[in-house]
């Protein structure tokens, strides 16, 4: 009987803790609207931070075109958004 009592005791105290857990979780959720407004505010839905990322995009993927057509080892270039000055291959 002592055992029964001491699970049954175990079982509400988990109990207790799991709907104290849930109920901190409600709270401290953000509504819909705090939700929206938290995702217009992200770095990623700003117009000009969407051009300069799709524009960083475009040279790394130019520069990996160029690289995969020449001998020339890009990566020792001084200037990385022109052709030519640096060493070769």
């Amino acid at each position: 009987m002592a055992a029964f009592r001491k699970a049954l005791v175990a079982g509400a105290i988990l109990g207790v803790g799991a709907g104290v857990g849930s109920a901190l979780f409600v709270l401290v959720t953000p509504g819909e609207e705090q939700i929206q407004a938290m995702l217009k505010e992200m770095p990623g839905q700003d117009p000009r931070g969407r051009e300069e990322t799709a524009r960083n995009k475009q040279l790394v993927l130019a520069t990996l075109q160029e690289a995969a057509a020449t001998q020339e080892n890009v990566v020792w270039r001084k200037n990385w958004m022109g052709a030519g000055g640096g060493r070769s291959a």
